[in-house]
């Protein structure tokens, strides 16, 4: 079975009911969740020839079943939409048509800076070469040696606390430790930058997640969850040059609720780390969304870029799923890996910062008083299908 081959997105709808196609998104179904692509084919082929199925987003909850034709997918749903499924441990299958979705046309022209300070967003510093090629040789070498957490699309390695992508936290009462010894100068080069030392409660950095992500594959756009760190995050590229863009909504907090419940495209990554204002890949085009300021930033090996105060708490970060990087007409190609190391430092307790539109701490009260809306988006998201499903 081949996987992200295609993006999907829901058909359009007469009367509020979609027409039946050979496609089938399915949610609550997965490698995530136990449930190999071959499994759910065997499975799913009771119904019919069965002739592909993918993972519909990073999270690995939720696949697109294709079939020959449209008789067995709709024999499928009607059988196994909303109830539990023998055939796959019992798990209560939400399905929704969806159909392949036209690739974006539109040529982004968005400008690449290399230098943070031109960008006009405050709180964000990029340090070039951060770290020597041997340096970089010797931490590359630390993590290959340590075992590797798989996820959808690439590996990433956890120290001092474990991201838990499904809550988008930490869980503060499985400690792991000290970040490892071998780290402890760079821990100390980074304490000493003015721009993490004088930054309020960044220190000590007791949290690192390491990420591996192969030629192509990049980041969705999120916010790192304001309830799970404090601070400055810092983290330190290594192996292969990317862009990161980044992203501040002109509709606050409607934009940012709007995508942290599924409803704007895709699904979590989460993939991510701590994602607040996202629920999946971005990757669309600036016509589409003109409700964004966008800005980008070239981030070369061995840089360490710092996110503090507004470009930590207001703005999304995201890195496009490219091989190659356009910056400024240069054509630049990704390295066959690219791994990041994120380091910050876990909070305990609530986060009282100046972005209260975009702070999860701050918006319980807010979140108390709409639950209808959010519980009809969620039960949209998972019955329904969201708006698209990427690939």
């Amino acid at each position: 079975m081949e996987i992200n081959r295609v993006k999907f997105t829901q058909p359009k709808s007469v009367g509020g009911l979609s027409h039946p196609t050979p496609h089938l998104y399915v949610a609550n179904c997965g490698p995530a969740v136990g449930l190999s692509l071959e499994r759910i084919a065997t499975a799913f082929g009771t119904f019919g020839a069965v002739t592909g199925v993918q993972v519909a987003d990073e999270s690995g909850t939720r696949v697109v079943v294709t079939f020959r034709g449209i008789a067995p997918a709709q024999a499928a749903k009607e059988a196994w939409d909303g109830t539990p499924c023998s055939y796959l441990d019992a798990r209560v299958l939400h399905m929704q048509y969806s159909v392949p979705q036209a690739p974006c046309q539109v040529e982004d022209t968005l400008p690449v800076f290399r230098v943070s300070s031109e960008m006009g967003i405050p709180g964000i510093f990029l340090i070039h070469d951060f770290v020597s090629e041997q340096e970089e040789h010797e931490l590359l070498a630390a993590v290959d040696e340590r075992p590797w957490q798989g996820l959808m699309k690439r590996r990433v390695q956890h120290y001092g606390y474990e991201f838990m992508y499904k809550t988008r936290n930490v869980d503060r009462k499985q400690y792991l430790g000290q970040l490892p010894v071998s780290l402890s100068q760079l821990l100390n080069r980074m304490a000493l930058l003015p721009e993490v030392n004088q930054a309020e409660n960044s220190l000590p950095l007791d949290q690192l997640t390491v990420n591996e992500y192969p030629a192509g594959v990049g980041l969705s756009p999120h916010i790192d969850t304001h309830s799970a760190f404090q601070g400055c995050i810092l983290s330190l590229s290594l192996a292969s040059p990317c862009v990161m863009e980044f992203r501040k909504y002109t509709n606050g907090a409607l934009s940012s609720r709007k995508m942290d419940i599924g409803i704007a495209c895709g699904g979590l990554d989460n993939d991510i780390s701590g994602m607040i204002g996202t629920a999946g890949k971005q990757q669309q085009c600036s016509k589409q969304r003109p409700d964004f300021e966008r800005k980008a930033i070239f981030l070369p090996p061995r840089s360490l870029l710092v996110l503090s105060e507004e470009a930590r708490y207001a703005w999304h970060h995201y890195i496009p799923h490219h091989k190659v990087d356009i910056i400024n007409g240069e054509k630049i190609r990704r390295s066959t890996r690219r791994v990041s190391f994120t380091f910050r430092k876990v909070r305990f307790g609530p986060c009282n910062c100046r972005f209260q539109e975009y702070c999860d701490s701050q918006s319980q009260a807010m979140d108390s008083l709409r639950q209808p809306e959010l519980k009809t988006a969620n039960n949209s998201e998972q019955k329904q299908g969201m708006t698209c499903l990427e690939e």
